[in-house]
């Protein structure tokens, strides 16, 4: 009998092997025909298949095929597909043409682009960008995308208010969406940069968790490259990274806008594209479903194992766009979905992917407010992928977002896709601490006034930090979060704009404070992913003077980051800073960069810098 069962097993390997088709990587660079320069993000599909890929910055790409037969498809807004037949070598380079007909129609269509009096103001001119086809954005009526207004930053005194309270933020759709502007030859709206999204895009060298807490603490010092008057502090945090075998399993709901506003080149196809590389990293114990929504929402895909991913893929792939917005509706039956299919200790998440155009139904910010709020306490979380450009409400779905403990990200080309869906699967999908809040207490002794640079609209009281009812930001496996204060230090001859002195009562300084060497003392608040007592976590910084060029690539990476936002915002901060300082001091941090986004990050301030000159 065992002799009868070991033959069977044997000749089922040999049928399977036999049966295996034997795949072979096929690499090369995509570049612009005319220009020569590399294209980033653009899509490279094995013909017939699901296989997909993105070309990175410096536009290589690379796919696994069956190692006979096959034709590679590549596709790019505003060139010209191109279908090439595998041969005999591994190597495949490809020109892209610009489509200028295609082109013109996206440029001449209704609530797209077209150059505005601000852009002329700034030199930026059609095709100034050498990495993206030139959409310009026409400021009249039909342009309608919404941001919420930012103001910036200012300095407080640390001696009338000591306390500066704020909420973690992991999102990064900000920097996606900027790059977008930028490789589209536009400046970026103001209240579309927000600096702490700008810095968290980027992963920073620091040590992993060592101790009882889901993350580590990192501190450091200098001077502000922007004003040698003052000084610098970077705040670090590092979540622990748990392997993908040994996270939860999933219950997702893919809730995708189907709405004639997604019928664009880069809405609806690269949406597919984009769910295409999450599909592939699921697991046999996760779960998805798919509801769609447009004149009305449906469910187009029951619950399925992630093991089945050719009837996921089959979904995907029939997705076409038409009517109008239900997203209203769209969202409760999602909701509802993911309710009936949950999974006890697992991750229940909604993956929402829209240009934020809810124009049917229950569309106002308050009433889908509540609603997520609502279900995010069942413990079913939300999270946002945004696409497209010209109606895009970047307001709208940052509040469903940090409503619904989700993350929000802007998917603006593949490569980005890959980032968020693959590269950062753990961090996009899983949460290891809740509500994280950090509240800063200066010491008035060392600091004259500070302010918190970026984190706008995740200011909190003073004394929501205590208060286990208000929410706050989630931290996800193997995120980053980093946030920076500029500070005056005692001494300095900065002027910052003063305040009366009080009538009833005097702040005075305290005998510890001016025998203490610490500068400022950082608390932080977080919650587990399951609820409970919120735990504390206090962080005393001394005032040590380094140098800024003996400083850390994090810390002078993150500096640079920031000075780059602060132009583009017109801050009054930053100074003389320019972009060429921005790039010199970006050029000296850039680390291994085995992705290449800080060699992308520093191209497009390259790039923008010689536009804004013009």
């Amino acid at each position: 009998m065992k002799s009868r069962i070991a033959a069977i097993v044997m000749l089922a390997l040999v049928l399977v092997a036999f049966n295996r088709v034997p795949e072979r990587r096929i690499t090369g660079v995509i570049t612009d025909a005319s220009t020569g320069h590399p294209l980033p993000g653009v899509v490279v599909n094995l013909k017939g298949t699901s296989t997909t890929v993105g070309s990175d910055q410096a536009g290589v790409y690379s796919i696994i095929v069956p190692d006979r037969g096959g034709k590679l498809v590549f596709s790019y807004v505003g060139y010209k597909t191109r279908e090439v037949t595998i041969g005999t070598s591994d190597r495949i380079n490809v020109k892209m043409i610009a489509d200028i007909q295609a082109l013109q129609e996206i440029v001449a269509a209704p609530g797209l682009y077209k150059r505005s009096k601000a852009d002329a103001a700034y030199g930026v001119s059609h095709q100034a960008s050498p990495y993206a086809p030139a959409y310009e954005m026409e400021q009249g009526a039909w342009n309608t995308e919404e941001y919420d207004g930012i103001t910036e930053n200012i300095f407080h005194s640390a001696l009338r208010k000591p306390l500066s309270t704020f909420s973690i933020d992991v999102d990064a759709a900000s920097y996606s969406n900027v790059r977008r502007f930028i490789n589209n030859g536009q400046r970026p709206l103001k209240d579309a940069v927000r600096i702490e999204e700008l810095i968290n895009y980027f992963e920073f060298d620091y040590p992993q968790p060592s101790g009882e807490h889901p993350f580590e603490i990192i501190t450091e010092i200098s001077r502000a490259p922007w004003n040698e008057e003052h000084k610098l502090v970077h705040i670090g945090l590092q979540g622990r990274r748990i392997p993908t075998e040994s996270l939860p399993a999933s219950n997702l709901v893919f809730l995708l806008d189907v709405s004639g506003s997604m019928n664009a080149p880069n809405k609806l196809p690269l949406l597919k594209a984009s769910f295409r590389l999450l599909t592939n990293q699921l697991r046999e114990e996760d779960r998805v479903a798919i509801v769609v929504y447009a004149g009305a929402a449906g469910v187009v895909l029951n619950s399925t194992p992630g093991s089945d991913k050719r009837t996921i893929l089959d979904a995907l792939e029939r997705l076409e766009a038409g009517s109008s917005t239900a997203g209203g509706e769209g969202i409760r039956l999602a909701y509802r979905i993911a309710k009936e299919n949950f999974i006890e200790g697992g991750n229940n998440r909604i993956i929402l992917a829209t240009d934020g155009d809810f124009n049917v139904g229950e569309s106002s910010n308050a009433a889908m407010e509540r609603l997520v709020e609502e279900k995010r306490e069942q413990g079913i979380y939300l999270s946002v992928l945004g696409f497209g450009m010209g109606n895009y409400k970047d307001s709208k779905m940052e509040i469903l977002a940090d409503k619904g403990n989700g993350n929000y990200a802007y998917i603006d080309n593949i490569q980005e896709a890959q980032k968020v869906l693959v590269s950062e699967f753990g961090g996009t999908l899983f949460t290891i601490a809740k509500d994280v809040k950090l509240q800063v207490e200066f010491n008035p002794a060392k600091v004259t006034a500070y302010r918190l640079i970026g984190y706008e609209n995740r200011l909190l009281r003073d004394e929501d930090f205590n208060d286990d009812r208000k929410d706050a930001g989630d931290l996800g496996s193997g995120h980053t979060v980093t946030a920076l204060y500029e500070i005056i230090p005692v001494g300095s001859d900065s002027k910052f704009s003063p305040v009366d002195d009080l009538k009833y009562q005097k702040t005075q300084l305290t005998s510890e404070a001016k025998r203490s060497p610490e500068l400022m003392t950082i608390k932080f608040r977080y919650k587990d992913p399951d609820g409970g007592p919120s735990k504390l976590i206090v962080h005393a910084l001394r005032d040590n003077d380094i140098p800024l060029s003996r400083t850390s690539d994090n810390f002078r990476w993150s500096a640079a980051v920031a000075s780059f936002g602060m132009l583009l915002r017109d801050s009054e901060f930053v100074g003389d800073f320019d972009y060429e300082d921005v790039v010199a001091l970006a050029q000296g941090a850039r680390g291994e960069d085995e992705k290449r986004y800080r060699a992308g990050f520093i191209d497009m301030v390259r790039s923008f810098g010689l536009m804004a000159k013009k």
